[in-house]
C-alpha cells in the first residue's frame, strides 16, 4: 500500500506537465489574479475538493437522487463564464462587489474579508467539475471502482494523496502567476488589458465546455505530447503498483486471472448467466442445465476488430468439438449503444457464420459476474461446472485449444488431438492504437486525426453532414471503422495520401473508391497487402446522418 500511495503522489505531481491539464491552466491564472491572497489557495483547494468528490460520490449521488451528471457541467459553465465576464465589465465586478458586501455585513464580514478564498474556492469548485486529467492507471483504476460502487477506505486514501501531489504544483502556479501579474513592473501597467485578455479565455472555455470541443482539445494535445502519457505509465504500470492495483480491485487470489499454459488448475465453480435480456441461435441456457458439458464462454461484440479476428478459431473450435460435448456460449456485451439492438447482432451472427448460443449481455450483469475486462475473453468450465481456463485478448489459439482437448478428455469421450490449422492475424507489429471518435473516448491517446467541414460530436459518435471529411493518419496495414449509416443510401469516398484509393489498396468494403453503407457495423477501408506504412486516409462524406464510432487496425 506505501508504495502505490508514494506511486500516487509522484504521478499527482506531475500532473502539472499533463497536456490534460493546460486547457484549465489559463482559467485558474485568470481566477487567482483578482481578489486577495488567499484566492489562489481558494482556487486550487476548490478545485481539489470538487474533483475528489464529484469521482469518488458522483455514481452513488444518480443512484441516491436519479439526476442527470450533465447539470453539473452545465453549471460549472456558467459560473466559469459569469467569473469571466466580471473580468471583462467592470460594472459588473463593482455590482458583485456591492452584493458581497452586503452579504458579508450580514455574516459578520467572515466571508468577505478581502482575502479572496472564498470566492476562489467558487472558481475552483467549478474547475473541478469539468476538469478531466489525463488517467493512467492509478487514476483509471479509482474511476473504475467508483463508477461500480466499490469505494472502500483505501481507496479514499489513495485519492487524497494523488490530489495532495496534485494541488501543490497547482498552488505554486496560481500564486505565483497571480504575483507576476499583480506586482510585476512590467505588467502591472497591463493588468486591466491582462485581466479583461483573461476574462474573454474563461468565456470562450466555458463555451468549449458546453459544446464539448474541450474534449477534442485535449485529445489533439496528448497527441502532440504523447511523451506525458509514456512517462504516466512507465511510473504506474511497474509490477508491483500493478500488483497492488490488482489487490484494490479484488483480482488477487481466488479471482479470476490467467492460468499458467502448463496445467488446467481448478479454480473453483464457474460463474452463471446472469441479466441476459435475449438468447440468439438457442433458449435460454444456464450452468446448471450443461452439466457434463465442457463450455467454452466467448466474450465479444461484434464490432470489435480483435473480436472478429478470434471468431474463425471459436466458430471452428465449436464445428469440430460439438459432436465430443463442447458448447460454446458467446456473451455479446457492447461497447456501443447501437451494438445493444438485437437485429444488428443477429446480422452480425449471420455474416460471421456463428451457429453457436449467443446471449445479449447489454447490462454488463454476466461481464461484471465473471469480473471480465477485456473484448474479446474466453472462459473454459469442466464437466463439473469449475472454471479451468481463461484468455484475454488474441493469440494462444493452440493452448486454448489443447484446454478444451483436454477437459473433453476428462469426460472420456474420445477427442481427436490433431490443432486447427489456419492464420493467427494476431498483429506482430507496432500500430496505431484502436482510435475513438466521440468526445467521451477522445482522451485516451490517438492518432492525429482531424474532423473537417460540420460535424456533430456525441459522447461515442461523430455525425457528419454533407460536404464533411474526415483525416487520419496511421501505421497499419489495414484500416477499419465502425459505421452507422443513416440509410442505406449513404455512400463515402476514400482516398490516400491525396489520392484517390487505389484497387490493389482498398479493403474489401471499398468499390471504385466509394463505400456503400447499408448497416451499423465495421467496415475495411485500407488493406496495404502485407506492406504497413504511414500514410494519411482521408474520407468525404456526401450525405448528412453518418456515424463513425472508432477506427482500429492490423
Amino acid at each position: 500500500m506505501l508504495v502505490l500511495l508514494i506511486v500516487a503522489f509522484v504521478s499527482g505531481l506531475l500532473t502539472i506537465l499533463a497536456p490534460c491539464i493546460w486547457p484549465i491552466l489559463p482559467i485558474v491564472l485568470s481566477s487567482s489574479s483578482t481578489g486577495g491572497r488567499g484566492r489562489p489557495l481558494g482556487v486550487t483547494l476548490g478545485i481539489l475538493l470538487s474533483f475528489s468528490i464529484l469521482t469518488l460520490s458522483l455514481s452513488y449521488l444518480v443512484k441516491i437522487f436519479h439526476f442527470d451528471p450533465d447539470i453539473l457541467r452545465l453549471l460549472a459553465v456558467v459560473i466559469i463564464g459569469f467569473f469571466g465576464s466580471i473580468l471583462i465589465i467592470p460594472k459588473l465586478a463593482s455590482l458583485l462587489e456591492g452584493y458581497a458586501s452586503r452579504i458579508g455585513n450580514y455574516f459578520g464580514g467572515r466571508f468577505t474579508s478581502g482575502s479572496g478564498f472564498w470566492s476562489g474556492m467558487v472558481a475552483g469548485i467549478s474547475l473541478g467539475v469539468v476538469w478531466a486529467p489525463c488517467a493512467g492507471p492509478i487514476l483509471a483504476t479509482i474511476a473504475a471502482l467508483s463508477a461500480t460502487r466499490a469505494v472502500n477506505s483505501q481507496v479514499v486514501l489513495i485519492t487524497i494523496t494523488y490530489m495532495i501531489g496534485t494541488g501543490i504544483p497547482l498552488f505554486l502556479f496560481a500564486a505565483f502567476g497571480s504575483h507576476l501579474l499583480t506586482k510585476s513592473r512590467v505588467l502591472s501597467p497591463f493588468t486591466g488589458f491582462i485581466q479583461q485578455a483573461l476574462g474573454l479565455v474563461m468565456i470562450i472555455t466555458a463555451v468549449l465546455i458546453w459544446t464539448g470541443y474541450d474534449k477534442l482539445l485535449q485529445a489533439r494535445l496528448l497527441n502532440l505530447f504523447p511523451a506525458y502519457t509514456d512517462l504516466i505509465y512507465r511510473i504506474e504500470q511497474t509490477n508491483q503498483v500493478q500488483e497492488q492495483l490488482n489487490r484494490l480491485q479484488g483480482k488477487g487470489e481466488g479471482k479470476i486471472s490467467t492460468l499458467p499454459k502448463s496445467f488446467l488448475p481448478d479454480m473453483g465453480m464457474a460463474p452463471d448467466f446472469v441479466g441476459i435480456g435475449n438468447w440468439l441461435n438457442s433458449t435460454p441456457l444456464t450452468l446448471g442445465a450443461l452439466e457434463g458439458k465442457v463450455i467454452l464462454v466467448d466474450f465479444w461484440t461484434y464490432s470489435c476488430i480483435n473480436c472478429i479476428r478470434t471468431l474463425p478459431f471459436v466458430t471452428g473450435w465449436y464445428e469440430k468439438y460439438k459432436d465430443q460435448g463442447l458448447v460454446v456460449v458467446g456473451i455479446h456485451t457492447p461497447e456501443f449503444e447501437f451494438e445493444k439492438k438485437t437485429e444488428n447482432v443477429a446480422n452480425a451472427i449471420k455474416m460471421f457464420g456463428i451457429n453457436y448460443p449467443v446471449a445479449q449481455d447489454n447490462n454488463y450483469s454476466t461481464w461484471n459476474n465473471y469480473n471480465n475486462s477485456y473484448w474479446p475473453a474466453k472462459y473454459l468450465i469442466d464437466k463439473d461446472g469449475h472454471l479451468r481456463y481463461q484468455h484475454s485478448g488474441e493469440g494462444l489459439y493452440a493452448e486454448t485449444e489443447k484446454a478444451i482437448q483436454t477437459l473433453l478428455a476428462e469426460t472420456g469421450r474420445p477427442v481427436p488431438q490433431e490443432i486447427l490449422s489456419m492464420p493467427d492475424q494476431t498483429p506482430r507489429i507496432r500500430l496505431t492504437p484502436e482510435t475513438y471518435l466521440g468526445k467521451s473516448r477522445m482522451k485516451k491517446l490517438s492518432p492525429d486525426f482531424k474532423y473537417l467541414g460540420d460535424w456533430k460530436i456525441e459522447n461515442e459518435f461523430g455525425e457528419s453532414s454533407p460536404g464533411s471529411s474526415l483525416e487520419l493518419d496511421f501505421y497499419a496495414n489495414k484500416v477499419f471503422l465502425v459505421i452507422t449509416p443513416d440509410s442505406p443510401t449513404d455512400i463515402l469516398t476514400v482516398s490516400l495520401d491525396g489520392m484517390p484509393i487505389r484497387d490493389d489498396l482498398a479493403g474489401k468494403d471499398v468499390v471504385g473508391g466509394k463505400v456503400f453503407l447499408t448497416i451499423p457495423r465495421l467496415y475495411e477501408l485500407i488493406d496495404l497487402r502485407g506492406n504497413p506504412g504511414e500514410h494519411i486516409l482521408r474520407l468525404d462524406f456526401g450525405s448528412k446522418g453518418t456515424k463513425v464510432f472508432a477506427f482500429t487496425f492490423g
